[in-house]
């Protein structure tokens, strides 16, 4: 690999929260251990390419992630990446975007279908910081150590079968808060559960950048865009991003 391109997925109404970070974030990482590392912006309208090595999907609001499911329903470009089992990371709604459906607009829209998972209403939002230990769930197998982010949203993601858990929850509210599981019949263990994991696509409600709090899943997926595993990776010594999730975690 001679360039290790980062699909920025529609970073003008995908773009919030400054989940644009986890791309600067990817690129920074990968270049300081000597890899060519690029950032490619996929604006609205613009065909998402299927032959890049890594995306970042980020928040947005309802009208945003209404136009974002319409986009890449009909390109079907990081649909044929995923196909590929090209890694890929969404954010917030993002999260609710590449799902099944999500409510926005005062209705429920259909999303993308890379995730199964549908997205309700809390009455609530959640909002603040959230931890969770990983599940091990599908690739994120290799991850040990817990993750950390800030919540910000009013949607409920339930999961389906065929998608588990990125986290456990040990601080915050997560994917949906217990009224919404139980409204949605589904397992207790969903009071818990935050984020997703199905395929090569790997899901958060943590803002952050996630990937600046968590550098080891930013190093994960690194590793997978790669084809290599996650102890292959050489580890990069930065004091600042360990007293960062010292100060984040310590609830």
């Amino acid at each position: 690999m001679s360039t290790l391109n980062i699909g920025l997925i529609l970073p003008d109404v995908l773009g919030t929260y400054g989940d644009d970070g986890n791309a600067l974030v990817l690129r920074q990482r990968a270049r300081m251990r000597g890899l060519d590392a690029e950032i490619v912006p996929i604006k609205l309208g613009e065909p998402v390419p299927d032959s890049l090595d890594l995306y970042c999907v980020g928040g947005g609001e309802d009208t945003a992630q209404i136009l974002a499911a319409e986009h890449l329903i009909k390109d079907g470009g990081l649909q044929r990446a995923a196909a590929k089992n090209t890694p890929i990371l969404a954010i917030c709604a993002g999260l609710q975007v590449l799902g099944v459906s999500f409510r926005a607009g005062g209705g429920i829209v259909d999303g993308v279908g890379l995730i199964d998972a549908t997205t309700i209403s809390m009455q609530k939002r959640a909002i603040g910081e959230v931890a969770t230990t990983p599940t091990g769930a599908g690739w994120t197998s290799q991850l040990t150590e817990k993750l950390t982010g800030f919540e910000n949203h009013m949607g409920a993601t339930i999961l389906g079968p065929d998608a588990q858990p990125l986290g456990k929850v040990t601080h915050g509210i997560g994917n949906a808060d217990p009224a919404a599981v139980e409204q949605a019949g589904v397992d207790v263990s969903q009071k818990v559960a935050e984020g997703a994991v199905q395929g090569s696509v790997v899901c958060t409600y943590m803002h952050g950048p996630a990937l600046a709090r968590n550098p080891q899943l930013a190093d994960l997926l690194l590793a997978q865009a790669m084809g290599k595993e996650l102890s292959d990776m050489e580890p990069l010594d930065i004091p600042v991003v360990a007293q960062l999730r010292k100060e984040r975690l310590a609830h």
